[in-house]
Order: C-alpha cells, then sequence, then structure tokens
C-alpha cells in the first residue's frame, strides 16, 4: 500500500478537485473525524444535524448543520439562525421539558424568513424536538421534523402500601383488605407502564330473617353488593360477568381510604327480620351491604335484596338499592305463599322464591373472579327457611338454612330460620386492589 501525507489538498486550476474515479472506495479508519466547516451537499443525508452536547443556557448563534439541547429553567433563550444556505440545517430539543414555562426564540438571519413568514419563531410546546431545513428565500427554514420525548416514553409503575400484599403472575400486585385501612399511592406511574388499578369491592351480607312460630319461615340474607373492574389494566386473570367492560380506576399519589363492611349479625330465637351488610367503598367506588330476610313479611332492599319470609307471598327486596351500573346485585326471592318456605337471598344472582311443600328458596349465585391469584366465589344469597327442605346457599361463601353462617369476608348473606332457632352472622365485605409494578 502506497501513503502519500500532506497538510492540504488544492485544486492545480479552477476550484474543483476529484478524489478517485467511479467504482473507487475511501476508507475513514476508526477513530479518525471529519469536521465539516462548509456545507456538505449530494451526501444523502439532507435534514439530519450533528448535535453538540454541551447544553446551552443562553442566547447563541447556531451554526449549519448543528443541533442544540437548550435548556430555558433560568429563563428564555434566543437562538441567532445562521445565514440562509440551500439545505442547511440547524437543530433545537427542548433539554429540561420547560420550552412552556420559558420560551426558546429562533431569532431570524437578516431577511431570511422562518416558514414563509418574517416574524421571529417561538418553541412554546414542554419537550418538543425540531429539525428546520432552509430551502429558499420563499420559504426560508422549514421544520421537516418534530417530535415530544413522550414519544418515546420509558414505563413507569405504580408503587403503593396498604393491606395484605401479594405478588401474582410475576408482574401485578395484589393488595387484600379484610378491614379498615388506607391504599397509599407514593407514586404513580405512566401509560406505558401503569397508572391505574383494577378492583374488587363487596360489602357485607344481610343477616338472615327469622320467622314467627306456625311454620312462617325466615328468608335468607342478601348478598353484598359487588363491583368489580374487568382486570383489562393488570391482566392475567378472569373477573366476573359483573365487570365486564368496567374501566379500572386512574389513581394519584394520595391515601385512599378503605371501608369493609361487616356482615348482618345474627338474631336471637325471638322472631325479627335479619339485620342488613354495612357497605364496603374505596376511591368512587361504593358496595351497598345486603339486605335483611324477612320474617313473615318482605325481604329489605340492598346491595342484593333480602328474600321474603315464609307463610305468605311476599316480596323479596329489591337489590341494587341505591342503583349502580353494572348492577351490584339482584332482588331477594319472594316467600312461598301459605305454608310455604322463606326466599333465598339475591346475589348477582337472583334469589330463588320460596317453593310450596314448605320448601325454602335457594341462594342466588354469587360472582367468581381471580383477581387475587385464584378463582374465588363471593357474595351468595342466603337459603331461605323451610321444612322440606330448607333453602341451600350459594357456593359463593353464603349460609344455609338454618341459621347457616356465611365465610368470613366472603360477602354472603346469612341462611333464614323460625321461631324459637337463632341465626348466624352474614359474611363480612372486602376489598381487593391489582396492578402491574413491573
Amino acid at each position: 500500500m502506497s501513503e502519500i501525507k500532506v497538510n492540504k489538498i488544492s485544486p492545480r486550476s479552477g476550484t474543483d478537485v476529484q478524489l478517485g474515479d467511479s467504482g473507487d472506495t475511501f476508507t475513514i479508519p476508526s477513530g479518525a473525524t471529519i469536521n465539516n466547516q462548509g456545507t456538505a451537499t449530494n451526501f444523502g443525508a439532507t435534514g439530519s444535524a450533528s448535535w453538540v452536547t454541551t447544553v446551552k443556557t443562553s442566547g447563541f448563534t447556531a451554526v449549519a448543520g448543528e443541533g442544540y439541547f437548550v435548556n430555558t429553567t433560568g429563563g428564555a433563550v434566543s437562538v441567532n439562525l445562521p445565514a440562509g444556505t440551500a439545505g442547511a440545517v440547524v437543530a433545537i430539543k427542548d433539554y429540561a421539558k420547560t420550552f412552556d414555562t420559558n420560551a426558546c426564540t429562533l431569532v431570524q438571519n437578516g431577511s431570511d424568513k422562518i416558514g414563509g413568514s418574517t416574524v421571529n419563531a417561538k418553541l412554546t410546546t414542554e419537550g418538543i424536538a425540531v429539525t428546520l431545513v432552509f430551502i429558499d428565500s420563499t420559504q426560508g427554514w422549514l421544520v421537516t421534523d418534530s417530535g415530544l420525548q413522550t414519544e418515546a416514553p420509558t414505563p413507569q409503575f405504580i408503587t403503593a402500601t396498604g393491606g395484605t400484599i401479594t405478588t401474582v403472575c410475576t408482574n401485578f400486585k395484589v393488595h387484600t383488605f379484610t378491614g379498615p385501612g388506607t391504599f397509599t399511592v407514593c407514586s404513580v406511574g405512566n401509560a406505558a407502564g401503569s397508572n391505574s388499578v383494577d378492583y374488587l369491592v363487596a360489602a357485607g351480607g344481610g343477616g338472615g330473617g327469622v320467622g314467627p312460630s306456625g311454620a312462617n319461615m325466615g328468608g335468607g340474607g342478601g348478598g353484598g353488593g359487588y363491583r368489580e373492574s374487568s382486570g383489562a389494566a393488570s391482566g392475567c386473570y378472569s373477573a366476573s360477568p359483573v365487570g365486564a367492560c368496567v374501566s379500572a380506576l386512574p389513581v394519584t399519589a394520595t391515601g385512599f381510604p378503605i371501608v369493609v363492611g361487616a356482615g348482618g349479625t345474627g338474631i336471637g330465637p325471638s322472631a325479627a327480620p335479619g339485620p342488613a351488610g354495612s357497605n364496603s367503598s374505596f376511591s368512587t367506588i361504593t358496595s351497598t351491604g345486603g339486605g335483611g330476610g324477612g320474617s313473615g313479611g318482605p325481604g329489605a332492599t340492598g346491595g342484593s335484596g333480602g328474600g321474603a319470609g315464609g307463610g305468605g307471598s311476599y316480596s323479596g327486596g329489591a337489590g341494587n338499592t341505591p342503583p349502580v351500573s353494572p348492577a351490584q346485585g339482584t332482588n331477594g326471592g319472594d316467600g312461598g305463599g301459605t305454608g310455604a318456605g322463606g326466599g333465598g337471598g339475591g346475589a348477582t344472582g337472583a334469589g330463588v322464591a320460596g317453593l310450596p311443600g314448605p320448601a325454602g328458596g335457594p341462594g342466588g349465585v354469587g360472582a367468581t373472579s381471580s383477581i387475587s391469584g385464584s378463582p374465588v366465589g363471593r357474595a351468595g344469597g342466603g337459603g331461605g327457611n323451610g321444612s322440606s327442605p330448607d333453602g341451600g346457599g350459594s357456593p359463593c361463601g353464603s349460609g344455609t338454612s338454618p341459621g347457616g353462617a356465611a365465610g368470613a369476608n366472603r360477602a354472603g348473606g346469612a341462611g333464614g330460620s323460625h321461631h324459637p332457632y337463632t341465626t348466624a352472622g352474614a359474611g363480612s365485605g372486602i376489598v381487593i386492589i391489582r396492578y402491574k409494578f413491573q
């Protein structure tokens, strides 16, 4: 290989110098630098800039072919554009995302226009980057490329405390509240990571009624109101049909008080309607306690209605009271008429009416969700009391008749009973919150 060492190559005549012939290859070794002090043409990179990594914090004059990171935290900055020659490039990037507070002004050079205008341009969009190319005296500097940092986001995720915390499906946190507490969001993520939470909020179930003497059976307690999101924000699990198409809740960095409703208490051997369950709540979501079962009369209203007492044509209590959409529960079962059993408590599936015979009506079937990592049924209706046979409870955490207790934190209604027997308490509620954390 021949080697020529010179400090300068100049044309022997005229102004043009040709390097080699068509088809020749010129190799620039690693570590070498080409310092362009003029105008580069026909290189196939029109519109690109070489970025200067020293951040600009005060006014300066731009050089064609360079891009600049401009920090306006300390105040507005003016950038004097160079004299326009066709193909010249200048690029600007908002370094600290403060252009919306302190603008970056592009100052014309003489009569050179910016976008066909003789007015200086101001960059006022937070985080923006722009590339300008000088085209001609009519339009001057034109923006050929622009973008925002949000178009290439870094995923950020929710961090939070409160309740019993478990990790499921590798990337998701679950906070379970079986009693009152606070869900504290320490930091909010973004859409590329997570900034909303899925939830399940179930209220306390209603107590079962104790019917008066004379084969007038008590109605089953209604399941606690049940509200749930679809699970789309924290995937990898199956929500109940109640949560279909229900959006997750956006959160802010604050503490969210959690209320977990108690189940309706058990009652003694004297005839009486069942006590209502208590409400549960998280953020804007409130689920209403289940209605108590009837005693020789109609069932009570609630998240799901209590079953009516037997011995007459009594109506089950209305569910979804007060109304929300989608419905948090259904009506309790009607009484079975003279000599018939009590109605089953309502749930997300309707309670069944007491049956002739006199058989008690089964409680309505509740909802099953895997938000906590495995499928669990909740908010079922309690079974209505009868003598041949008693009404069965729902498989979703409710009590069977006579007077059967509901499972703790399953939000189920208690089973109905009759004089002189007692009933056990209904199931307490629960609040579960789930989100993506990595």
